[in-house]
Protein backbone atom coordinates (compact mmCIF):
# COMPACT_ATOMS: atom_id res chain seq x y z
CA UNK A 1 0.00 0.00 0.00
CA UNK A 2 3.07 2.46 0.11
CA UNK A 3 2.78 3.09 -3.42
CA UNK A 4 -0.50 4.64 -2.78
CA UNK A 5 0.56 7.13 0.18
CA UNK A 6 2.48 9.73 -1.70
CA UNK A 7 0.96 13.09 -2.66
CA UNK A 8 -0.13 12.31 -5.81
CA UNK A 9 -2.33 9.78 -4.64
CA UNK A 10 -3.33 11.55 -0.99
CA UNK A 11 -3.54 14.87 -2.20
CA UNK A 12 -3.60 15.69 -6.15
CA UNK A 13 -6.24 13.19 -6.83
CA UNK A 14 -8.93 13.27 -4.47
CA UNK A 15 -8.46 17.17 -4.44
CA UNK A 16 -9.16 17.35 -8.15
CA UNK A 17 -11.95 14.46 -7.89
CA UNK A 18 -13.97 16.77 -5.44
CA UNK A 19 -12.98 19.68 -7.19
CA UNK A 20 -14.15 18.50 -10.75
CA UNK A 21 -17.28 17.74 -8.70
CA UNK A 22 -18.61 20.78 -7.48
CA UNK A 23 -16.72 22.89 -10.12
CA UNK A 24 -19.85 22.03 -12.27
CA UNK A 25 -21.43 24.88 -10.67
CA UNK A 26 -20.07 27.07 -13.56
CA UNK A 27 -22.30 25.00 -15.94
CA UNK A 28 -25.35 26.79 -14.88
CA UNK A 29 -25.81 28.94 -18.39
CA UNK A 30 -26.07 25.40 -20.09
CA UNK A 31 -29.25 24.72 -18.65
CA UNK A 32 -30.79 27.62 -16.70
CA UNK A 33 -32.90 28.26 -19.83
CA UNK A 34 -33.95 24.63 -20.57
CA UNK A 35 -35.11 24.95 -16.19
CA UNK A 36 -37.31 28.03 -16.62
CA UNK A 37 -39.02 26.59 -19.48
CA UNK A 38 -39.98 23.62 -17.85
CA UNK A 39 -41.26 24.81 -14.67
CA UNK A 40 -43.01 27.92 -16.92
CA UNK A 41 -41.04 30.49 -15.01
CA UNK A 42 -38.52 33.17 -16.23
CA UNK A 43 -34.68 33.05 -16.46
CA UNK A 44 -34.18 35.96 -14.52
CA UNK A 45 -35.93 34.48 -11.51
CA UNK A 46 -34.50 30.80 -12.11
CA UNK A 47 -31.44 32.86 -12.18
CA UNK A 48 -31.62 33.37 -8.40
CA UNK A 49 -30.70 29.89 -7.76
CA UNK A 50 -26.84 30.22 -8.95
CA UNK A 51 -26.53 33.48 -6.83
CA UNK A 52 -27.29 31.75 -4.15
CA UNK A 53 -25.35 29.05 -4.63
CA UNK A 54 -22.37 30.97 -4.86
CA UNK A 55 -23.07 33.47 -1.91
CA UNK A 56 -23.64 30.43 0.32
CA UNK A 57 -20.34 28.96 -1.14
CA UNK A 58 -18.19 31.90 0.31
CA UNK A 59 -20.25 32.09 3.36
CA UNK A 60 -20.44 28.00 4.37
CA UNK A 61 -16.27 28.51 3.53
CA UNK A 62 -16.51 31.32 5.76
CA UNK A 63 -18.17 29.63 8.82
CA UNK A 64 -16.92 26.21 7.90
CA UNK A 65 -12.73 26.91 8.52
CA UNK A 66 -12.80 25.76 11.66
CA UNK A 67 -15.11 22.14 11.40
CA UNK A 68 -12.78 21.91 7.98
CA UNK A 69 -9.59 22.19 10.20
CA UNK A 70 -10.75 19.86 12.74
CA UNK A 71 -11.15 16.48 10.92
CA UNK A 72 -10.67 16.36 6.88
CA UNK A 73 -12.23 13.70 6.67
CA UNK A 74 -15.69 14.12 8.09
CA UNK A 75 -15.69 17.46 6.28
CA UNK A 76 -15.08 16.03 2.93
CA UNK A 77 -17.75 12.96 3.43
CA UNK A 78 -19.90 16.47 4.75
CA UNK A 79 -19.00 18.40 1.55
CA UNK A 80 -20.38 14.84 -1.26
CA UNK A 81 -23.25 14.49 0.88
CA UNK A 82 -24.58 18.18 0.53
CA UNK A 83 -23.43 18.52 -2.77
CA UNK A 84 -25.31 15.27 -4.36
CA UNK A 85 -28.39 15.67 -1.92
CA UNK A 86 -28.43 19.21 -3.07
CA UNK A 87 -27.87 17.84 -6.80
CA UNK A 88 -30.51 15.21 -6.63
CA UNK A 89 -33.20 17.68 -4.77
CA UNK A 90 -32.54 20.49 -7.73
CA UNK A 91 -34.00 17.26 -10.16
CA UNK A 92 -37.02 16.38 -7.55
CA UNK A 93 -37.86 19.81 -7.76
CA UNK A 94 -37.59 20.85 -11.31
CA UNK A 95 -40.06 18.22 -11.67
CA UNK A 96 -42.23 19.54 -9.23
CA UNK A 97 -42.05 22.57 -10.61
CA UNK A 98 -41.30 24.17 -7.64
CA UNK A 99 -38.63 27.33 -7.73
CA UNK A 100 -38.64 27.73 -4.24
CA UNK A 101 -37.73 24.22 -3.96
CA UNK A 102 -34.95 24.75 -6.77
CA UNK A 103 -33.58 27.40 -4.36
CA UNK A 104 -33.86 25.28 -1.55
CA UNK A 105 -31.87 22.61 -3.10
CA UNK A 106 -29.25 24.04 -5.83
CA UNK A 107 -28.69 27.19 -4.04
CA UNK A 108 -28.68 26.34 -0.19
CA UNK A 109 -28.22 23.08 -0.11
CA UNK A 110 -26.04 22.63 -2.94
CA UNK A 111 -23.92 25.84 -1.86
CA UNK A 112 -22.99 24.43 1.32
CA UNK A 113 -21.06 21.15 -0.15
CA UNK A 114 -19.68 23.67 -2.77
CA UNK A 115 -17.98 26.05 0.30
CA UNK A 116 -16.87 22.61 2.32
CA UNK A 117 -16.02 20.66 -0.87
CA UNK A 118 -13.76 23.83 -2.49
CA UNK A 119 -11.97 24.22 1.36
CA UNK A 120 -11.22 20.93 2.29
CA UNK A 121 -8.23 19.65 -0.06
CA UNK A 122 -6.33 22.66 0.43
CA UNK A 123 -4.45 22.39 3.67
CA UNK A 124 -3.75 18.99 2.63
CA UNK A 125 -2.30 19.59 -0.48
CA UNK A 126 0.00 22.57 1.01
CA UNK A 127 1.42 20.22 3.76
CA UNK A 128 2.44 17.42 1.18
CA UNK A 129 3.76 19.92 -1.33
CA UNK A 130 5.52 22.18 1.47
CA UNK A 131 8.02 23.81 -0.82
CA UNK A 132 5.71 23.99 -3.75
CA UNK A 133 2.07 24.83 -2.26
CA UNK A 134 1.42 27.34 -5.06
CA UNK A 135 1.50 24.58 -7.44
CA UNK A 136 -0.26 22.27 -5.22
CA UNK A 137 -3.03 25.05 -4.83
CA UNK A 138 -3.09 25.26 -8.41
CA UNK A 139 -3.15 21.69 -9.31
CA UNK A 140 -6.68 21.74 -6.81
CA UNK A 141 -8.40 25.16 -8.17
CA UNK A 142 -7.59 23.50 -11.68
CA UNK A 143 -10.23 20.73 -11.38
CA UNK A 144 -12.78 23.77 -10.41
CA UNK A 145 -11.95 25.68 -13.61
CA UNK A 146 -11.95 22.81 -16.03
CA UNK A 147 -15.15 21.16 -14.26
CA UNK A 148 -17.53 23.25 -16.81
CA UNK A 149 -14.85 22.12 -19.84
CA UNK A 150 -15.11 18.13 -18.65
CA UNK A 151 -18.98 18.43 -17.87
CA UNK A 152 -20.60 20.24 -20.62
CA UNK A 153 -20.65 17.73 -23.33
CA UNK A 154 -21.91 15.22 -21.01
CA UNK A 155 -24.69 17.49 -19.86
CA UNK A 156 -25.51 18.60 -23.50
CA UNK A 157 -25.57 14.46 -24.30
CA UNK A 158 -28.07 13.95 -21.11
CA UNK A 159 -30.16 16.42 -22.28
CA UNK A 160 -30.46 15.27 -25.73
CA UNK A 161 -31.85 16.94 -29.00
CA UNK A 162 -33.07 20.34 -29.61
CA UNK A 163 -35.95 21.80 -32.01
CA UNK A 164 -34.57 24.12 -34.39
CA UNK A 165 -35.71 27.05 -31.67
CA UNK A 166 -33.35 25.44 -29.32
CA UNK A 167 -36.56 23.41 -26.94
CA UNK A 168 -35.68 20.10 -25.58
CA UNK A 169 -37.13 17.54 -27.56
CA UNK A 170 -37.41 15.11 -24.30
CA UNK A 171 -38.53 17.69 -21.74
CA UNK A 172 -37.60 15.51 -19.02
CA UNK A 173 -34.51 15.52 -19.85
CA UNK A 174 -33.81 18.44 -17.39
CA UNK A 175 -34.70 16.99 -13.93
CA UNK A 176 -33.36 12.89 -14.85
CA UNK A 177 -29.96 14.90 -16.13
CA UNK A 178 -29.56 15.89 -12.27
CA UNK A 179 -30.26 11.86 -10.74
CA UNK A 180 -27.62 10.87 -13.39
CA UNK A 181 -24.95 13.80 -12.48
CA UNK A 182 -25.65 13.21 -8.48
CA UNK A 183 -24.92 9.52 -8.40
CA UNK A 184 -21.55 10.32 -10.73
CA UNK A 185 -20.40 12.73 -8.36
CA UNK A 186 -21.23 10.83 -5.65
CA UNK A 187 -18.65 8.27 -6.40
CA UNK A 188 -16.30 10.83 -7.76
CA UNK A 189 -16.51 12.46 -4.44
CA UNK A 190 -16.95 9.56 -1.92
CA UNK A 191 -13.35 8.10 -3.67
CA UNK A 192 -12.24 11.50 -3.32
CA UNK A 193 -12.99 11.32 0.63
CA UNK A 194 -11.67 8.09 0.68
CA UNK A 195 -8.37 8.93 -0.65
CA UNK A 196 -7.56 12.25 1.05
CA UNK A 197 -4.99 11.97 3.63
CA UNK A 198 -2.46 14.33 5.49
CA UNK A 199 1.02 13.50 5.30
CA UNK A 200 2.81 10.52 7.39
CA UNK A 201 4.38 11.94 10.50
CA UNK A 202 1.89 15.39 10.16
CA UNK A 203 1.27 15.52 14.28
CA UNK A 204 -1.96 18.04 15.44
CA UNK A 205 -0.70 21.24 17.07
CA UNK A 206 -0.98 21.74 20.46
CA UNK A 207 -4.32 23.81 21.59
CA UNK A 208 -1.84 26.51 22.18
CA UNK A 209 -0.11 26.69 18.84
CA UNK A 210 -3.55 26.21 17.83
CA UNK A 211 -5.05 29.63 19.37
CA UNK A 212 -6.63 31.51 17.14
CA UNK A 213 -8.52 34.65 17.15
CA UNK A 214 -11.75 35.71 14.43
CA UNK A 215 -10.58 39.19 15.53
CA UNK A 216 -7.77 39.61 15.54
CA UNK A 217 -7.67 38.38 11.91
CA UNK A 218 -10.62 40.08 10.79
CA UNK A 219 -9.34 43.65 12.10
CA UNK A 220 -5.95 42.93 10.74
CA UNK A 221 -5.36 45.76 7.69
CA UNK A 222 -3.26 43.00 6.04
CA UNK A 223 -6.12 40.34 5.83
CA UNK A 224 -8.80 43.62 5.20
CA UNK A 225 -6.26 44.43 1.63
CA UNK A 226 -6.34 40.79 1.04
CA UNK A 227 -9.91 40.58 0.84
CA UNK A 228 -10.26 43.58 -0.51
CA UNK A 229 -8.29 42.87 -3.51
CA UNK A 230 -9.71 39.18 -3.91
CA UNK A 231 -13.06 40.67 -3.99
CA UNK A 232 -11.95 43.38 -6.66
CA UNK A 233 -10.73 40.54 -8.88
CA UNK A 234 -13.70 38.15 -8.70
CA UNK A 235 -15.89 41.38 -9.49
CA UNK A 236 -14.07 42.93 -12.64
CA UNK A 237 -13.97 39.12 -13.63
CA UNK A 238 -17.87 38.15 -14.04
CA UNK A 239 -18.37 41.64 -14.79
CA UNK A 240 -16.57 41.29 -17.92
CA UNK A 241 -16.99 37.18 -18.61
CA UNK A 242 -20.75 37.66 -18.26
CA UNK A 243 -20.32 40.16 -20.81
CA UNK A 244 -18.54 37.97 -22.88
CA UNK A 245 -20.58 36.88 -25.42
CA UNK A 246 -22.42 40.25 -25.66
CA UNK A 247 -19.07 42.08 -26.91
CA UNK A 248 -17.81 39.65 -29.32
CA UNK A 249 -21.44 39.91 -30.64
CA UNK A 250 -21.22 43.48 -30.77
CA UNK A 251 -17.74 43.62 -32.97
CA UNK A 252 -19.37 40.82 -35.04
CA UNK A 253 -17.39 38.46 -34.60
CA UNK A 254 -19.25 34.92 -35.11
CA UNK A 255 -17.12 32.28 -33.29
CA UNK A 256 -18.34 32.52 -30.17
CA UNK A 257 -17.96 28.90 -29.34
CA UNK A 258 -14.28 29.09 -30.23
CA UNK A 259 -14.01 32.06 -27.94
CA UNK A 260 -15.46 30.55 -24.97
CA UNK A 261 -13.43 27.46 -25.01
CA UNK A 262 -10.26 29.32 -25.72
CA UNK A 263 -11.17 31.44 -22.95
CA UNK A 264 -11.91 28.45 -20.66
CA UNK A 265 -8.90 27.00 -21.00
CA UNK A 266 -6.85 30.50 -20.54
CA UNK A 267 -8.80 30.74 -16.79
CA UNK A 268 -7.67 27.12 -15.83
CA UNK A 269 -4.32 27.71 -16.90
CA UNK A 270 -3.97 30.62 -15.14
CA UNK A 271 -4.59 28.45 -11.84
CA UNK A 272 -1.31 26.67 -12.44
CA UNK A 273 0.57 29.39 -14.39
CA UNK A 274 -0.31 31.76 -11.46
CA UNK A 275 0.02 29.91 -8.45
CA UNK A 276 2.86 28.22 -9.76
CA UNK A 277 4.97 31.20 -10.10
CA UNK A 278 4.46 32.54 -7.29
CA UNK A 279 6.58 29.28 -5.56
CA UNK A 280 9.33 31.07 -6.82
CA UNK A 281 9.37 34.73 -5.95
CA UNK A 282 9.89 36.69 -3.26
CA UNK A 283 6.77 37.90 -1.96
CA UNK A 284 3.71 36.28 -3.28
CA UNK A 285 1.79 39.50 -3.24
CA UNK A 286 3.70 40.23 -6.17
CA UNK A 287 1.33 37.68 -8.13
CA UNK A 288 -1.38 40.02 -7.72
CA UNK A 289 0.38 42.73 -9.01
CA UNK A 290 1.35 41.35 -11.98
CA UNK A 291 -2.51 40.19 -12.37
CA UNK A 292 -3.91 43.59 -12.23
CA UNK A 293 -0.98 45.36 -14.22
CA UNK A 294 -1.50 42.89 -16.74
CA UNK A 295 -5.15 43.33 -16.70
CA UNK A 296 -4.80 47.34 -16.51
CA UNK A 297 -2.43 47.00 -19.55
CA UNK A 298 -4.85 44.68 -21.86
CA UNK A 299 -8.01 47.01 -21.43
CA UNK A 300 -5.84 50.10 -22.41
CA UNK A 301 -4.60 48.62 -25.22
CA UNK A 302 -8.30 47.64 -26.16
CA UNK A 303 -9.35 51.17 -25.48
CA UNK A 304 -6.29 53.00 -26.71
CA UNK A 305 -5.83 50.98 -30.41
CA UNK A 306 -9.85 50.03 -30.86
CA UNK A 307 -10.93 51.51 -34.76
CA UNK A 308 -7.83 50.68 -36.43
CA UNK A 309 -9.24 47.67 -37.92
CA UNK A 310 -11.78 45.68 -37.49
CA UNK A 311 -9.13 42.39 -36.99
CA UNK A 312 -7.58 44.26 -34.77
CA UNK A 313 -10.56 45.34 -32.52
CA UNK A 314 -11.50 41.40 -32.79
CA UNK A 315 -7.84 40.50 -31.82
CA UNK A 316 -7.70 42.78 -28.55
CA UNK A 317 -11.05 42.06 -27.24
CA UNK A 318 -10.35 38.33 -27.39
CA UNK A 319 -6.65 38.83 -25.75
CA UNK A 320 -8.40 40.88 -23.01
CA UNK A 321 -10.78 38.37 -22.22
CA UNK A 322 -8.14 35.51 -22.22
CA UNK A 323 -5.88 37.93 -20.16
CA UNK A 324 -9.22 38.46 -17.61
CA UNK A 325 -9.63 34.96 -17.56
CA UNK A 326 -6.02 33.74 -16.57
CA UNK A 327 -5.98 36.41 -13.90
CA UNK A 328 -9.30 35.61 -12.21
CA UNK A 329 -8.48 31.80 -12.10
CA UNK A 330 -4.85 32.56 -10.64
CA UNK A 331 -6.37 34.89 -8.08
CA UNK A 332 -8.25 32.43 -6.72
CA UNK A 333 -5.06 29.19 -6.93
CA UNK A 334 -2.89 32.48 -5.73
CA UNK A 335 -5.14 33.01 -2.34
CA UNK A 336 -4.07 29.99 0.22
CA UNK A 337 -0.37 30.31 -0.49
CA UNK A 338 -0.02 33.91 0.08
CA UNK A 339 -2.73 33.27 3.43
CA UNK A 340 -0.30 30.67 4.42
CA UNK A 341 2.88 33.03 3.82
CA UNK A 342 1.03 35.72 6.00
CA UNK A 343 -1.08 33.79 8.96
CA UNK A 344 0.52 30.50 8.82
CA UNK A 345 -0.38 27.02 7.91
CA UNK A 346 -2.17 26.31 11.26
CA UNK A 347 -5.28 28.08 10.87
CA UNK A 348 -5.06 28.13 7.09
CA UNK A 349 -8.48 26.47 6.29
CA UNK A 350 -10.12 28.93 8.99
CA UNK A 351 -8.59 31.82 7.42
CA UNK A 352 -9.03 30.72 3.75
CA UNK A 353 -12.90 30.51 4.53
CA UNK A 354 -13.44 33.80 6.08
CA UNK A 355 -11.48 35.14 2.77
CA UNK A 356 -13.83 33.18 0.42
CA UNK A 357 -16.68 35.44 1.91
CA UNK A 358 -15.49 38.24 -0.40
CA UNK A 359 -16.34 35.16 -3.37
CA UNK A 360 -20.24 35.51 -2.01
CA UNK A 361 -20.30 39.17 -2.25
CA UNK A 362 -18.45 39.05 -5.59
CA UNK A 363 -20.85 36.52 -6.98
CA UNK A 364 -23.98 38.85 -6.21
CA UNK A 365 -21.99 42.15 -7.44
CA UNK A 366 -19.92 41.28 -10.61
CA UNK A 367 -22.38 40.43 -12.96
CA UNK A 368 -24.97 42.84 -11.72
CA UNK A 369 -21.97 45.56 -12.07
CA UNK A 370 -21.73 45.62 -15.90
CA UNK A 371 -25.22 45.09 -16.43
CA UNK A 372 -25.94 48.36 -14.19
CA UNK A 373 -23.00 50.15 -16.26
CA UNK A 374 -24.21 49.06 -19.76
CA UNK A 375 -27.94 50.20 -18.60
CA UNK A 376 -27.24 53.70 -17.77
CA UNK A 377 -24.27 54.67 -21.16
CA UNK A 378 -25.32 52.29 -23.28
CA UNK A 379 -21.61 51.37 -23.98
CA UNK A 380 -18.69 48.79 -23.25
CA UNK A 381 -16.14 51.03 -22.94
CA UNK A 382 -18.11 52.48 -20.12
CA UNK A 383 -17.53 48.82 -18.51
CA UNK A 384 -13.56 48.96 -19.40
CA UNK A 385 -13.74 52.00 -17.59
CA UNK A 386 -15.13 50.86 -15.08
CA UNK A 387 -13.07 47.98 -14.37
CA UNK A 388 -9.74 49.82 -15.46
CA UNK A 389 -10.60 51.66 -12.32
CA UNK A 390 -11.09 48.93 -10.34
CA UNK A 391 -8.23 47.40 -10.84
CA UNK A 392 -6.28 50.53 -10.14
CA UNK A 393 -7.74 50.68 -6.68
CA UNK A 394 -6.56 46.82 -6.23
CA UNK A 395 -3.34 47.39 -7.52
CA UNK A 396 -2.60 50.39 -4.73
CA UNK A 397 -4.25 47.50 -2.02
CA UNK A 398 -1.03 45.45 -2.70
CA UNK A 399 0.93 47.98 -2.83
CA UNK A 400 0.58 49.61 0.40
CA UNK A 401 -1.78 47.79 2.36
CA UNK A 402 -0.72 44.37 2.12
CA UNK A 403 2.06 44.21 4.28
CA UNK A 404 5.24 41.53 3.64
CA UNK A 405 5.46 40.65 7.36
CA UNK A 406 3.96 37.45 9.00
CA UNK A 407 1.27 38.07 10.90
CA UNK A 408 0.55 36.36 14.20
CA UNK A 409 -3.17 35.04 15.37
CA UNK A 410 -3.30 34.36 18.93
CA UNK A 411 -5.27 35.93 21.24
CA UNK A 412 -3.80 38.17 23.56
CA UNK A 413 -4.78 35.51 26.69
CA UNK A 414 -3.07 32.33 24.26
CA UNK A 415 0.10 34.93 24.18
CA UNK A 416 0.17 35.34 27.99
CA UNK A 417 -0.13 31.69 28.50
CA UNK A 418 3.46 31.17 26.05
CA UNK A 419 5.03 33.70 27.54
CA UNK A 420 4.06 32.21 31.28
CA UNK A 421 5.29 28.37 29.26
CA UNK A 422 8.77 29.97 28.13
CA UNK A 423 9.32 31.43 31.19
Amino acid sequence: MDKFNNKWMRAVLPALLIHCSIGTVYCWSLFKGDIAFYMGETVGNVEWAFSIAIFVLGMSAAFGGKFVEKNIQKSSLLAALFFVAGMAGTGFFIYQKSLIGVYFSYGLIMGIGLGIGYLTPVKTLMLWFKTQKGLATGLAVLGFGLAKVIASPLMEKLLGERTDEGILVNPASIYTMFYILAGLYLVMMVIGHLLLKKPGGYEKESPLSQGFSYKNVLTNKTFIGIWLMFYINITCGLALISQEKGILAFIGFGAIGLVSSLTAIFNAGGRIAFSSLGDQLKDRNSIYKIIFASSITAILLTIVLDGISNTLTAFLIIALLCVINAGYGGGFSSLPPLLSDRFGLNSISTVHGLTLSAWAFAGLTGNQLSTFVLEKTQSYDMVLYVIMALFSLATLISIFVVKSEKVHLESEELNTKKEILAG
